[in-house]
């Protein structure tokens, strides 16, 4: 679009969220100072940090970035007389993180519906799928509404609240060397990439993180208990000797949950009070898969709402095939979620009597303890439980290779 459009052109080939305030444009150059008009771009400020061939939606810092930009923006009192344009390159990507942007901010701070928020964009060229964290085509398509909802889910369902959303903290664990944790159901479920029996060196000065690494903050935020799904990497008495319950329930990388696997991760995941910290090797895959179907169950969410929500909260979530797989269990969840509150409905109050809490609450202790080491046979041969455990064999995987793709995309971004 020329940089000599006149006024009427630019306001007639914008998409209008506010009538004669707040618009939306795509251009291909830097566009001139206007009387009326005042313009504003955020794409070399908040870019996208991809694993592979994906290109968005940014993440939930970043979107509360944006959404503060634009608010001071349109409070600014020499701006108040004119049309506000936020515009973005007219590249692919760059077009839908921009939709996805405003549409968000036109739901979050205008109260309107997912389906109105994207309504502006219906006479729009169509935008490009969200790509999946691989480098190979994409089966499924993610698309911006798709995202909105998820997101418009999440906060009726106070998964987060941009009120008290310490954006700040947010950035800072969600980065290699400082956690790489996300809060995928805040007070419920982190999401982390998996820590290691000591620190070490795995390429490009990348060092794993140890239990104690989390431990802290696990404690102060109210995690209780920690569920592994990789292969073992560190010694679960570290995480136990500080009262943190733990259990092993590992499957593959890159797959799917078996069902006696899936439904185990469901299990204790209701009968836990407390936060649970859920990881594999990145935290994104099985992590994402495994926690997406407890959205479903127990939240209502659909598979496009749970995958959208959880690509913004932490970026990188549910991988290739897993993203058709909780497409396809999406009915069966939902079925499962009434079941299972019909059966909590029905059930008798339990007995309030402290001392049978303490026994009752030692024996599960006991037996998840005992399961983990049942679901995870595999895994217990990788690392003995005598002192030369730090000798532990490291096994480069999938959830290896985006570690470090997340981190060299940080490091780049951040010099």
């Amino acid at each position: 679009m020329s940089r000599n459009m006149s006024d009427a052109e630019i306001s007639a080939n914008a998409v209008e969220f506010i009538k004669d305030r707040l618009y939306y444009i795509p251009l291909k150059e830097r566009p001139v100072k206007r009387k009326r008009h005042a313009f504003f771009s955020i794409d070399d400020e908040l870019e996208y940090w991809n694993f592979y061939l994906d290109f968005g939606p940014l993440n939930l810092g970043q979107l509360y970035r944006f959404c503060v930009i634009l608010l001071d923006i349109l409070k600014d009192p020499a701006l108040e007389n004119k049309k506000i344009f936020y515009y973005s390159s007219t590249q692919s990507d760059k077009r839908a993180n921009a939709a996805f942007l405003i549409s968000a901010f036109a739901m979050i701070y205008l109260n309107r519906t997912p389906e109105e928020a994207f309504m502006p964009f219906r006479s729009s060229p169509p935008f490009p799928p969200f790509h999946d964290a691989t480098p190979i085509q994409c089966t499924y398509n993610l698309t911006i509404p798709d995202c909105l909802s998820g997101l418009c889910e999440a906060m009726k369902l106070k998964y987060f609240d941009f009120n008290q959303f310490n954006v700040e903290e947010y950035e800072h664990y969600e980065r290699v060397e400082n956690g790489d944790f996300n809060w995928l159901v805040q007070n419920k479920f982190l999401a982390f990439a998996g820590p290691f029996e000591m620190k070490r060196d795995i390429g490009d000065g990348y060092l794993t993180l140890t239990p104690e690494d989390y431990i802290p903050y696990f404690k102060k935020n109210g995690v209780t208990l920690v569920i592994r799904l990789n292969r073992k990497c560190y010694d679960e008495k570290r995480f136990i000797r500080h009262g943190i319950k733990h259990v092993d329930l590992f499957y593959p990388d890159g797959s799917n949950p078996p069902e006696s696997i899936l439904q185990k991760f469901l299990k204790v995941c209701e009968g836990e009070k407390g936060a649970i910290a859920v990881h594999c090797k990145a935290g994104l895959g099985r992590t994402g898969s495994c926690i997406g179907c407890y959205m479903m169950k127990h939240h209502g969410m659909t598979a496009a709402q749970a995958i959208g929500w959880m690509r913004i909260a932490r970026p990188g979530s549910v991988i290739g095939p897993q993203q058709h797989f909780l497409q396809e269990n999406e009915a069966r969840m939902h079925q499962e979620g009434q079941r299972y509150r019909a059966n909590v409905l029905r059930k008798p109050k339990q007995c309030n009597d402290s001392e049978t809490k303490l026994n009752n609450n030692a024996i599960h202790e006991k037996r998840l303890m005992l399961e983990s080491k049942e679901w995870d046979s595999e895994s217990a041969q990788s690392l003995s439980s005598s002192s030369d455990s730090q000798d532990m064999r490291i096994v480069f995987s999938q959830g290896d290779h985006l570690r470090l793709r997340k981190e060299e995309a940080r490091s780049t971004f951040h010099k």
